[in-house]
């Protein structure tokens, strides 16, 4: 089976070792733009798969880019399959279904999207249209795949996360633990959350530097950038924990491991707003496969995400997230069995093998009704 795998989100080097899982039962060639907005995609070892960095239109802006030299690629590689790996209702999905329903090749599509809400002009037409034009799709979340029913797809659909983690990676290390708390100052009787994410309102990075200022003996690391960045470190600032609180900017994906292991804690206090609930929560995951206890409100798919491997928390409740740091704080055996949990229902749900074991038993379910 030789599949072509449509990504954007493959920019990001980490998420790449998903194509050496699948490539364990496919022949995989992977398009990724060159670059997306101002940010090149990030360099790193050939981890399975070829990958093909090619030339994008309107890169950045999300729903709009398109290849322009598809045509050529789909007409050399000759796939099985093509596995399109944006909404039903970007630019792309339409450009890539619609080359492949030409070519008699099953395309599929890939939807995040959680929340029931009409698309503006023009998204609803590209959607319908795709739903015309594949042969399948793929949903992160049982939520993301009524949304898509609901929209009126009817065909194959199947429900499995986009990305999951290198488990050899993303692990316990108790020496890049020392080495990442000595470059950050961190005594040993201290406890060191983190946050990772881009800084925008909706993730709550406010109530968890507010909920830091009020629990002694606790820092705060921030990994990420956004426009929330500057309003975050003056409010450090005004409530005197300037020298708690850490931004870091954006950390490389293929140095969060070392990253994860320094943390006592992670935190994700994400915020449910009208057009937008937390879809996954990538960051839990990798801090779990690390060991990290994670914190986190109950926004989207996050609790289906952490169940009982975390805490979760209700959503805009400063004074529960300043509570759960504090008893978290004190308890280092708590700790010890989150970081358990954490670890094992990574390594039941959501490592990069089992993502792509479901992943590519679909392609199979999608190549044989074609067949019949």
């Amino acid at each position: 089976m030789r599949v072509l795998y449509l990504s954007k989100a493959l920019v990001v080097a980490e998420y790449r070792t998903k194509l050496a899982a699948l490539a364990r039962g496919a022949e995989v060639v992977a398009v990724v733009p060159e670059r997306w907005g101002a940010r090149p995609a990030e360099a790193a070892d050939a981890t399975g798969g070829t990958v093909e960095f090619r030339r994008s239109l309107l890169h950045g802006h999300n729903h709009f880019h398109l290849y322009p030299g598809l045509a050529e690629v789909l007409d050399r590689v000759r796939p099985d399959l093509v596995h399109i790996d944006e909404e039903p209702y970007s630019a792309v999905t339409l450009q890539a279904s619609r080359l492949c329903r030409r070519r008699g090749i099953p395309s599929l599509f890939f939807a995040w999207q959680n929340l029931h809400k009409r698309l503006p002009p023009p998204f609803g037409t590209l959607r319908r249209s795709v739903f015309g034009s594949v042969a399948g799709g793929i949903a992160g979340t049982p939520a993301a795949a009524r949304v898509v029913q609901d929209g009126g797809f009817r065909g194959p659909l199947a429900v499995v996360p986009q990305f999951g983690v290198d488990a050899e990676r993303f692990r316990p290390e108790p020496e890049a633990r020392r080495h990442g708390r000595e470059r950050l100052g961190v005594a040993d009787d201290e406890i060191l959350v983190g946050f990772g994410g881009r800084l925008v309102p909706e993730k709550g990075v406010r109530l968890l530097v507010r909920a830091v200022a009020a629990t002694p003996g606790v820092r705060l690391v921030v990994a990420g950038d956004g426009p929330e960045r500057e309003w975050l470190a003056l409010l450090a600032r005004e409530l005197g924990v300037e020298e708690r609180v850490r931004f870091q900017g954006q950390v490389p994906s293929t140095a969060m491991p070392s990253w994860l292991a320094a943390l006592d804690l992670l935190a994700l206090p994400s915020l449910t707003r009208k057009n937008w609930a937390e879809q996954f929560g990538r960051i839990l995951v990798e801090a779990m496969a690390c060991g990290v206890p994670v914190v986190a409100s109950r926004s989207g798919e996050i609790p289906h995400v952490v169940c009982d491997a975390g805490v979760l928390l209700p959503e805009g409740d400063v004074h529960a997230l300043r509570s759960a740091l504090e008893r978290l704080s004190r308890d280092a055996d708590l700790r010890r069995r989150l970081a358990c949990a954490g670890r094992a229902r990574v390594a039941e749900r959501f490592t990069q093998e089992r993502i792509a074991a479901d992943t590519l038993d679909f392609y199979g379910e999608i190549l044989a009704g074609r067949a019949s």
